[in-house]
This record gives C-alpha cells, structure tokens and sequence, in this order.
C-alpha cells in the first residue's frame, strides 16, 4: 500500500478542522510546498541555459490564479505578476508587487488603462496599430513610464485546442507577421520609436505542441534583430516570451517540464541565450494545476440507464471548461471515503455529476472509480489554476473557500486561508442586493 500523500493528509484534514460541512461542502486546497518547488524548477531551468547576469524576470499569468495571497507568495519565490486588465493590475498592486515585477498585456486596453499603466511604469506590450497610435498622444505627459513593447502573432497555426491557440492566421492577438506588408510595418514601427524597446509573443497554451512554441520564440529572436540592424543599434533589448507550458492531466507526472522546454529553446534559438536581451516569461496554468485540487461531498447518489450516477457539490462553477469541453479539459477525480480515507473497494464505472441545474453539468462520464455513496469525497485533481479562483456563477452557488496547506513529514496538514468562503449575504451583494 503507498504511502498516503500529502494531498491525502490534507483532506483528512479538511474534516477534522470542520472546514467541509453541511454549509460548505466544497473546499479547494493548494499545496504550498508543490508550488515553491515549481517555481524552483522554473528558475533552475532558465539559470541552466541563460548566459552570466543575463536579466530574466519570470512572471505569473494572473488570469491563471486571482487569488491575492498566491500573487504575494509567487513574488516573494520571485515570480512578477503579468496582467490583462485593471482588475488583476488592481490584484497585484495589493499583493504588493513592485512596479518593475509587472506586465500588461491585453488585446483591448482602454486609455484609462495606458495612461495608469503609463503613470505606475509597468512594463506594458501594445496589441496594433491603434492601440500604438494612442501610445504616441499620450506619452508626452508621462516622461516617467516603464518599457513598452509590441505583440507579434507569427501565425504559426494552432495546437489541439482552438480556444487555447493564439498564433493562428486569424488569432486576435498582435501584429498579423505574415499578412501582407505587416513585417515592414513593424520594423519602420520601432524604427520611428525608439522608446519601443521589446518584442511580445506567445503563440498558446494547453495543447500546443513544444516545437511550436520554440518556434514562435525563434520567430521574435529573428524579428528583433532585424529590427536592430535596420536601426543600427541595439533597439529592441528584451523579448517578452510568453508563457503557455502545457500541463500533463493524465497523471501526477509533471511533463513537459521547465528544463525540458528552456533546453529546447537553447537548442532552437541559441542566440536567445547569450546576453544581449533580457528575457520576461508569462507562464501560468504549469505554475499551480498540479498543486491544486477541489474537494466536494457526494450528497446523493442514484442510477439511470443502468449507469451510476454520483451528485456532488463540485460541477461547472469550479470545472467550466472541464463541465463544457470534456475532450479538451478532462480531469482525473481521486475519491475518499467519509473518514477522509483513500477510497477502496470494487471499481466501477459512474458518472460524477456536480450540482448545477442543467443535464449536462458532468465533471466525469462513465468513469471508472471506487463505488461512490453518500457522504463519500471526489477531489478533482490538478485544478490549481483557473479552476477554484475564476469561478462561474451559474444558479448563484457560492465561491468556496480556498486553503493553502503544507504538510511536515507524516503530520497533519497546516492550513493558510487564501480565500474566504463566499457568504450568501455577499453573493446577494454582488448581485445589486443593496439597489
């Protein structure tokens, strides 16, 4: 019999603090110990193939993890925060982020937008033409601003998931490369700018393909010295990466890995590596998916068709994309009995249904697992990002509460609140209760 895991430890836990009740029978848990040893791996990764004092920042992709406390715990493993909007700007700023530790990047920035990102001097990558049109107005009276670049899409293609692919032909990401005239355009771009000094690409995410991905780096590498021989200076000094590292759902194997990708990087573009530019990556879902997991009661259980079927208190306001793209978002469900205990018994298959009225909201289908029953614990695994910190409102379900933990040898688990439980008078709030 292996020994339990630290993810084991922590949901016996979860019981025994009476954080998993009748009220709130929906927790998340993140593994504090996993994520510091993730951004270690990233950092080991890039120390291995970047020349001696090349700057590096690695950043978070906020969308993956809008939870204060994980913004503040990621910095201070010295990860910076990369932001889509004036909300998550809001988020790091109060995690306490340095201003040299940030990057904007959105397709629809407003011009409240620039010019706080202009006044706060954060890094920040203009999306086209326009948006670099309204750079220029506007940087006259913002002397003090960080550096700025501009997104290119290398339109390369997609990978396995069209939503997740943002270097197709007709992605709305960035400066179309290889539409007609586009390159020319970006060169004469930086060349009439010289306060434009980074190169901003990242061509997608989950279910694409490494290669790719090297590829589109390669494409930036190329770009920008193109750039700076045209301006016969080292005008673009930093290329900005993007992040994207797909995370290996099937297993708790971590694949592919931060070592295995900067080494492909080095072997595909060598001359990304030898000092001349400062590096900034965006990764997020491969920084905390697989620290996390969602753990919910089975309140019913019942069959129809001949199929069982499991109710849970976890569906798609915690597993949207898993609950309405299934092929593309699956995720492995670990089940425990009532005491907190690894489930046992006979495997059967069953369906795993969360709570939400609609007949389709199914976090498993036809899954193999031990026999559920009432009272008994589905964890979803890997749900670290997105899953518990972007959450769906469907049928007004309250956000659960949302725990760090870290587990000392065989001990019990220690747990660090990183969000409230959502009360329904603050859902009643939120919803124009007060209007």
């Amino acid at each position: 019999m292996e020994p339990p895991s630290r993810r084991d430890h922590a949901v016996r836990a979860l019981l025994a603090h009476g954080l998993l009740t009748d009220d709130q029978p929906l927790a998340a848990l993140l593994d504090l110990r996993s994520v510091q040893e993730t951004t270690t791996a990233l950092h080991a990764a890039f120390d291995a193939v970047t020349a001696p004092g090349q700057p590096v920042l690695h950043t978070f992709a906020v969308k993956a993890g809008t939870l204060v406390p994980v913004l503040r715990l990621l910095d201070g493993f010295g990860i910076g925060s990369e932001v889509a909007s004036l909300g998550e700007l809001a988020l790091a700023q109060r995690a306490g982020l340095a201003p040299d530790r940030i990057v904007l990047d959105s397709p629809a920035k407003t011009e409240t937008e620039l010019r706080q990102a202009l006044r706060l001097g954060i890094a920040m990558n203009a999306d086209n033409p326009q948006e670099l049109a309204r750079l220029d107005a506007l940087l006259p009276a913002h002397p003090g601003h960080g550096p700025l670049g501009l997104r290119i899409n290398p339109q390369l293609g997609g990978g396995t998931i069209d939503a997740m692919s943002t270097a197709t032909a007709t992605s709305k990401f960035g400066i179309a490369l290889r539409d007609p005239g586009a390159r020319d355009w970006v060169v004469r771009a930086f060349l009439d700018r010289p306060w434009l000094t980074r190169l901003h690409c990242h061509v997608g995410s989950q279910g694409m393909a490494l290669a790719r991905m090297a590829e589109g780096v390669r494409e930036s590498y190329e770009l920008a010295e193109e750039v700076n021989a045209a301006a016969g200076e080292r005008r673009i000094d930093t290329l900005d990466i993007g992040g994207g590292l797909p995370v290996n759902f099937d297993s708790d194997e971590v694949t592919p890995s931060f070592a295995e990708y900067a080494r492909l990087l080095r072997d595909t573009v060598p001359g990304l590596f030898d000092g001349r530019y400062g590096l900034v990556t965006e990764f997020g879902r491969s920084l905390l998916a697989k620290a996390g997991a969602v753990v919910a009661r089975v309140e019913y259980t019942k069959e129809a068709g001949g199929r069982p079927i499991a109710v849970t208190h976890a569906g798609a306001q915690v597993a949207v994309r898993t609950v309405f793209a299934p092929a593309s978002w699956p995720l492995r469900v670990a089940v425990y009995d009532a005491k907190g205990e690894p489930g046992a018994g006979p495997i059967q298959r069953q369906d795993v249904a969360g709570p939400c009225c609609f007949a389709g909201d199914l976090v498993a289908i036809d899954r193999p697992l031990p026999r559920l029953r009432p009272g008994d614990l589905v964890a979803l695994l890997d749900t670290g990002a997105y899953y518990f910190s972007t959450p769906f409102g469907y049928n007004a379900l309250p956000r659960p509460a949302v725990y760090g933990f870290t587990v000392d040898g065989a001990g019990p688990a220690v747990f660090t609140p990183l969000r409230r439980a959502q009360t329904l008078e603050e859902l009643v709030e939120e919803s124009g209760g007060s209007l």
